[in-house]
């Protein structure tokens, strides 16, 4: 069973998102809560598996928890999913550099919903291509306008860049494999191999690092 938090100050969303939730049979939500004090304090006393977590909530907001159950230093990591609006796009630098996994829109639907879970745990933290890419290119606009140069400065083979851009394009392992014609056990270790040597600890910050390098500016 795959175990969720629900983190949301509106009792409507939580509802919403648990009874989507629990109409699958390998997904249980074990907690709901309202507010950020109480996502940091339930999900280290039940550990679920990923956490869903809106930004704005009374307490300490959803960047601070992710942050606190995610991010740098954290000895055991919880996936977090954010869940967030367009309006909400300049907090989506500071949700990932706090260990955010994915991103999941409020309006996304049922079928979104599901998808943002089951891709968290899976570790394809980039819920879908029209979500998370358009959040990565829109927080990348100020830094393409002031970067002179657009070639990122690690150096990273050709096979090791083809995947770095098509995870940044928000494609999963068996994708990027099909696409570049490589089996998933060679996806995987160029993927390691490049979040290696770039510093990123998640697919997220694989992709953010794509957008801020300029290695996606032809996208």
């Amino acid at each position: 069973m795959i175990r969720v938090l629900i983190a949301d100050d509106q009792e409507l969303v939580r509802a919403g998102f648990r009874m989507i939730l629990e109409s699958q049979d390998d997904i249980e939500v074990v907690a709901d809560v309202a507010n950020g004090v109480d996502a940091v304090r339930v999900a280290r006393e039940k550990r679920p598996d990923v956490c869903l977590m809106d930004i704005r909530m009374p307490g300490i907001d959803g960047l601070e928890a992710t942050e606190q159950l995610a991010g740098p230093g954290v000895a055991e990591p919880i996936k977090v999913v954010v869940v967030t609006t367009f309006d909400l796009d300049e907090y989506v630098e500071r949700a990932l550099r706090n260990g955010a996994s994915g991103f999941l829109l409020k309006d996304a639907g049922p079928t979104l919903l599901l998808e943002a879970v089951r891709a968290a745990v899976r570790g394809d933290a980039l819920v879908s291509p029209q979500i998370t890419v358009r959040l990565l290119k829109h927080f990348a606009q100020p830094q393409r306008r002031r970067r002179q140069a657009v070639e990122p400065k690690v150096e990273l083979t050709e096979r090791e860049l083809d995947v770095v851009r098509a995870t940044a394009r928000g494609l999963t392992n068996g994708e990027i494999g099909q696409e570049l014609f490589m089996s998933l056990s060679t996806v995987k270790t160029h993927l390691a191999s490049a979040q290696a040597k770039i510093k990123a600890r998640n697919r997220v910050e694989t992709a953010a690092w794509a957008w801020r390098s300029g290695l996606m500016d032809d996208e």
